[in-house]
């Protein structure tokens, strides 16, 4: 299932927009787990906490 980005949601925050750019190439793929690492950076990012280490391992690790 994919889920579409919010209005307006990271225009100033890159570390968002980039996790937005993979989940959309992972759903591409059918990568199901770089999809729910990019939701679980995604939605510890609009909560203000830090992502998890591993977590961005596998997102910024996706196009490598």
């Amino acid at each position: 299932m994919f889920v579409g980005q919010p209005e307006g949601a990271g225009a100033a925050n890159p570390l968002l927009d980039t996790a937005w750019s993979i989940l959309e190439a992972a759903n591409d793929v059918s990568d199901a787990a770089t999809v729910e690492a990019c939701r679980r950076v995604i939605d510890a990012t609009f909560r203000g906490a830090e992502p998890a280490a591993s977590d961005m391992s596998i997102v910024m690790g996706f196009f490598d």
